[in-house]
């Protein structure tokens, strides 16, 4: 593709990925908890999710995900469920920053985070969708297509990975904050409230066959 289409798409891309959302929050929401290092593990998960959603929708998932309805319910439904469980779980949460953040990184494995992070990329519909829709316009017909939608995924998976830093450093910054455990608390409803509105918002996604 031309240098200058990618630009381009570098400009959509890290509008889109810091633009908050399921990902981003899961972020921010894991950096007050359990720190900034190992909530990048959940942001990794996330990466390799849209891999694996980039290679669905160039296997065709994208068209299928606009045409069946039983398939875009199904997997907008496990998506929303999946977001509003995680949204119940951080409401309840009572966790601290005055708590021992060590024995909090302990009982989340590693394999726990990146699945996390991995399973909000793939329950996602719209990143299908989104996929569908965007990368068409910045291919080119007369080069290899799988040379181009690699380079469009790592481009799009790595400025999702930037923009998580930049929301996984800023909530750090922040953390002070937090100190109080009335405002961390008040932080896992608003942050709960938002898992449970985005998956919420899912549910009113339509195809373009509803």
């Amino acid at each position: 593709m031309y240098l200058s289409n990618w630009f381009v798409f570098c400009g959509v891309a890290l509008l889109v990925t810091f633009t908050p959302g399921p990902g981003v929050l899961l972020a921010i929401s894991n950096s007050l908890t359990i720190g900034p290092w190992r909530s990048m593990i959940s942001s990794l998960g996330n990466m390799v999710g849209l891999f694996i959603v980039s290679g669905v929708t160039m296997a065709g998932m994208g068209v299928v995900l606009a045409t069946s309805a039983i398939a875009f319910t199904a997997l907008k439904l496990s998506g929303a469920a999946y977001l509003i469980y995680l949204g119940i779980k951080q409401w309840r949460s009572k966790a601290s920053l005055f708590s021992d953040t060590q024995s909090q990184a302990s009982s989340l494995s590693g394999w726990r985070l990146f699945c996390q992070g991995l399973t909000v990329a793939l329950t996602n519909p719209k990143a299908i969708l989104f996929f569908a829709a965007l990368f068409p316009q910045f291919i080119k017909q007369d080069a290899p297509v799988l040379t181009q939608f690699t380079v469009l995924t790592t481009t799009f998976a790595a400025c999702a990975l930037i923009s998580h830093a930049f929301y996984v450093l800023l909530a750090r910054s922040l953390k002070s904050q937090f100190a109080n455990p009335r405002r961390m608390q008040l932080f896992n409803y608003v942050s709960g409230g938002l898992f449970v509105v985005l998956g919420l918002s899912l549910l009113r996604l339509r195809n373009k066959t509803a």
